[in-house]
This record gives structure tokens, sequence and C-alpha cells, in this order.
């Protein structure tokens, strides 16, 4: 790796925003640790890119031991952390409140926020302490973490947290020259919104299919983010497709 290589990991690269986010920083330059569950979607992502730009480590974010795993082959492969974007997450089954089973909250809770606090952990150790200092953090908000959908309470209640994460990190960081931003994403049209297109829950009660918007929009404004001098930070962004039901609820 050549020694002005910036090194970027991306988690959930496996596919949807992910890969889309991993793919722009790989244009942009960067040097991409692909993390994910399976390892045959991040080759995939690897595969898309340009050879020698990326690095596959199959990571299971709701396990401590899987992260801390990951952030010591980042520091290994490449010696330094320059970008983590703070991707994978999950939702629940959309049932009443009184009928989502507690393991599945708990298991939502685990990959949307207990698992990036962990990664915001591992990846402080390492750009505190490299030189140059410092490094930038991006968590993946989403439109939840201002306005729920019907029936999300716990993928809404973790995107909520996300932003407090997002505004501790920001300014813990501070004194180790470490950004951290948010990007609130709205109908990227990835697996997890295919079910847009044929008509989702609304508040009223009806079902209506959402316009969406390419994943690859996402891609470049994560790589916006990341392209900015640590003296300067993107706090939060909203990147969503024009015409979704967002602007003008209730």
């Amino acid at each position: 790796m050549a020694a002005s290589r910036k090194v970027a990991l991306v988690t959930g690269a496996g596919s949807g925003v992910g890969r889309a986010a991993a793919l722009a920083l790989m244009k942009a330059g960067y040097a991409v640790v692909l993390a994910g569950r399976r390892k045959e979607p991040l080759e995939e992502t690897a595969g898309l890119g340009k050879p020698g730009e990326s690095l596959a480590v199959p990571t299971d974010v709701t396990d401590p031991a899987s992260i801390k795993a990951l952030f010591a082959k980042t520091k290994e492969a490449y010696g330094r952390l320059d970008v983590l974007f703070n991707n994978a997450g999950i939702g629940a089954p959309p049932v009443p409140i009184e009928e989502l089973p507690l393991e599945k909250w708990k298991a939502v809770v685990d990959t949307n926020l207990t698992g990036p606090f962990i990664c915001v952990q591992e990846a402080f150790k390492i750009m505190k302490d490299q030189s140059p200092r410092g490094g930038r953090i991006i968590n993946n908000g989403s439109i939840s973490a201002h306005t729920p959908r019907p029936l999300s309470i716990a993928y809404t209640s973790t995107k909520h947290a996300i932003t407090g994460l997002t505004r501790s990190v920001a300014l813990d960081g501070r004194a180790y020259d470490i950004a951290c931003g948010q990007i609130d994403i709205g109908n990227a049209a990835t697996p997890m919104t295919d079910r847009m297109v044929q008509g989702v829950l609304q508040p009223d009660g009806r079902s209506m299919p959402e316009p969406r918007m390419d994943a690859d929009h996402v891609g470049s404004a994560v790589a916006y983010m990341a392209s900015l001098p640590l003296d300067a930070n993107v706090l939060f962004m909203t990147v969503m497709a024009t015409k979704m039901p967002f602007v003008g609820r209730g």
C-alpha cells in the first residue's frame, strides 16, 4: 500500500448502501475494508472495484470479538484507519408493539446500536494513536432517525439513538481530531426497499408504492463527507428520493 493511500472501513458492505459507499470510496482512491456477515457478497463487492483496493473480512457486528478481530485485521493490513462508515443494520417484523418478541427487539438493538458503538470504540483506539492523528466516523442514521414508519418501533428507536451516538462521538472526538457525521437516507433502491415498489403501509392505514432513488447517490454523498479535511465536518446530511412521503408527514 502506498504511504499516501487512505483507508476506509465499511460495515454491511456486501449489498445495498454499504456496497454503493464502498465502491464510491474505492473510486475516490481509498483502500476499503469490506465487512459483512457473508464472504461471498463481500467478494462480489470487491470484484466490482479495482483490484488491490479492498480487503473482505467476514464480520458479525453483534459479536464484540468479531468486531475486534475486524479492526485488528485492518490495522495489520494497512497500519491505519481514516474513515469508518457504520452502515450495517436490520429491521424487525412489522407487528403491533405489544406483539414484538423481545429477542427481535434485542437483535435490532445489538445490530443497529451496540455494534456501531463497539466499532466506534475500536476506531478511536486506532485513530487517536496513529500518525497523522485522527479520522472520520460516518453513521448511517436513516429517515427513521427523524420520523417513524408504522410498526417500526425497534428500527426507529435505534436510529434515533444513532443520532445521540453521532453527537457524542462528534464532541468527544474533538480532542483527537476525530470528526463524526451522520447520513440519513430515504428510500435508496436496495434489497431492503424492494417492497416499496409494490406498496408499503402508510400512517393512515393505506398501502401505497413509494418512489426510490439509486443507491449510488448515497455512495457519492458518503464519499463527499469522507473527502473533507478534518477541520471541516458534515454533522448531518439527508439524502432522499425527492418524491417520497417524508416532507409533509403529519
